[in-house]
């Protein structure tokens, strides 16, 4: 096989980023696509790889009318990508079927991806029954994208645990260090199921992915021995695990001693002093806390200058955290230099920063760019919000609900809002419980209504708890008891998923001026 997917993008994404309610596809990167000298398709996959789409699929037409199952995939990734031919899913899933048909892995696991994203059931179905035939022989990749699908209930009514843990399991027990990073991160409460919370267990699975020589788990669990909860701290091991994990130069290993000297021990000189072999070492991380402690005078003399100049050689080395706390440091005085701080702001974004992506949308949409843009600004909200920030899921919501730049969807804002208050949104969790409240691109369900804004005024929305009393009024005691029960899964973290209304509204309104929404920028 040619195509190389140590990864996969698809569960990757869940070891980066926070728990989003629908199966997240591969960027499109062509980091999907890789050849190997024996490969008929290499000339063509080398071509696509470096950017000259048109003559990749020149090269693969003749190769895929022979049968060639690489060459057949290329072309099932042009038109899933919109790369060297038109996008169109339907061509893109004929083609994968013809490859996957002849046992090519990474056409079947592309195949799932597309149909586990899918709303028709039948189509989630038909990936849950390839990716099990595909499990048989690649019990890793396959177990890891299965289990991932019931975690986010895209082959069961509700999010399944038991299933993700069984198919997590199996991937894990064949070698996969990713799905072992998965389960940890499950029993530690990342994905939801609150109830379900296992930091032993979770330390267990840390423990085998970092004995299995994986340098990045070694950092995980020394770091969690170090810093995580105190039941489970234990100072020697965990010293030791990082040492290990130095040792097989994954720097990373400094920044989390550093982070123990500093917030455990309270020791920032100490500190410091590792922050700076981290930054001699080329660690991003441990340059940014250098330059912290420079610019703050933790540990050291304030400096400033230093403090700015490190900050500068790490934007200029293309870090989009230095790049983005650049461009809120000059975008947040009171004549700020538009031009200077858009263009660290959109290196930041560029770089897949969200919080970068967010504020780089509302810079375009608030005009202050000599006009409005909402195309540029909706489509950088969109990669923040998908990226799993919720501040830009609540932000784009707002936009879909008051037809501000895009076509007006309230079905869209609730999904998007539903993503955000699963991750605790304050703002998205109220907004959510208006649209149960007035039935409105969801299902009215008073009850729910009550639960979420019950829950908004917890996590500190000045207006939810008036919002919630008028609603507890109008609830008789069958839907007081209901509302309860919801609030109960709510905080159990049960994904709040929204059921959409029965009919369609009518005809979507034409797109109104960017200005009317309000979305909150990101806390500074």
């Amino acid at each position: 096989m040619v195509t190389k997917l140590s990864l996969l993008s698809f569960c990757s994404c869940l070891l980066a980023a926070p728990l989003q309610a629908a199966v997240a596809l591969p960027a499109g990167g062509t980091e999907a696509l890789s050849s190997e000298a024996d490969s008929p398709a290499k000339e063509a996959l080398t071509a696509f790889r470096e950017g000259n789409h048109a003559k990749a699929i020149e090269l693969a037409k003749p190769l895929a009318e022979k049968g060639n199952a690489d060459a057949i995939y290329l072309i099932g990734y042009a038109y899933e990508t919109g790369q060297g031919l038109e996008a169109s899913r339907e061509l893109a899933l004929v083609n994968y079927r013809k490859a996957a048909a002849t046992g090519h892995k990474d056409s079947i696991y592309r195949l799932s991806f597309i149909l586990l994203a899918s709303e028709d059931e039948a189509e989630r179905s038909q990936a849950r029954e390839a990716l099990e035939t595909a499990s048989k022989d690649d019990p890793a990749v396959a177990g890891r994208i299965l289990g991932e699908a019931y975690l986010r209930g895209r082959l069961t009514k509700e999010p399944d645990f038991d299933k993700t843990v069984t198919w997590w399991t199996s991937a894990a027990t064949a070698g996969d260090v990713p799905s072992l990073l998965l389960l940890a991160r499950l029993h530690e409460g990342q994905f939801g199921f609150a109830d379900k919370k296992d930091l032993k267990k979770a330390l267990g699975y840390y423990t085998k992915a970092a004995g299995l020589g994986d340098a990045p788990s070694m950092v995980a669990l020394g770091s969690r021995l170090l810093n995580g909860d105190k039941e489970n701290r234990n100072e020697k091991d965990g010293r030791e695990w990082l040492k290990k994990a130095i040792e097989a130069k994954e720097y990373s290993a400094l920044l989390a001693l550093g982070d123990f000297e500093e917030n455990v021990k309270k020791d920032p000189k100490a500190a410091l002093a590792l922050y700076e072999r981290g930054k001699d070492a080329g660690q991003v991380d441990c340059i940014l806390r250098v330059a912290d402690a420079y610019t703050e005078g933790k540990g050291t003399d304030p400096d400033s200058a230093r403090g700015a100049s490190l900050l500068e050689s790490a934007a200029k080395a293309g870090n989009p955290t230095a790049n983005y706390r650049i461009a809120v440091k000059g975008l947040s005085v009171p004549k700020p230099d538009l031009l200077a701080g858009y263009s660290h702001l959109l290196a930041a974004a560029t770089g897949g920063l969200p919080e970068a992506q967010n504020e780089l949308g509302l810079l375009y949409l608030s005009g202050k760019l000599a006009a409005a843009d909402s195309p540029a600004g909706v489509a950088w909200l969109t990669r923040a919000a998908q990226g799993g920030l919720a501040l830009a899921q609540n932000n784009l919501g707002a936009l879909f609900e008051q037809g501000a730049g895009v076509p007006q969807n309230i079905a869209n804002a609730g999904q998007l809002y539903s993503l955000a208050a699963n991750q605790g949104h304050a703002g998205a969790t109220l907004a959510l419980a208006r649209l149960y409240s007035k039935g409105a691109g969801v299902v009215a369900d008073l009850p729910k209504a009550w639960a979420l804004a019950t829950l908004a005024a917890e996590r500190g929305e000045a207006t939810a708890k008036k919002f919630a009393s008028d609603l507890a009024e109008k609830l008789d005691d069958k839907q007081r008891a209901k509302g309860q029960q919801d609030l109960e899964a709510m905080k159990a973290g049960k994904p709040t998923e929204p059921k959409p209304e029965a009919t369609k509204p009518a005809d979507a309104k034409p797109a109104k001026s960017a200005g009317t929404p309000k979305p909150a920028k990101t806390a500074k």
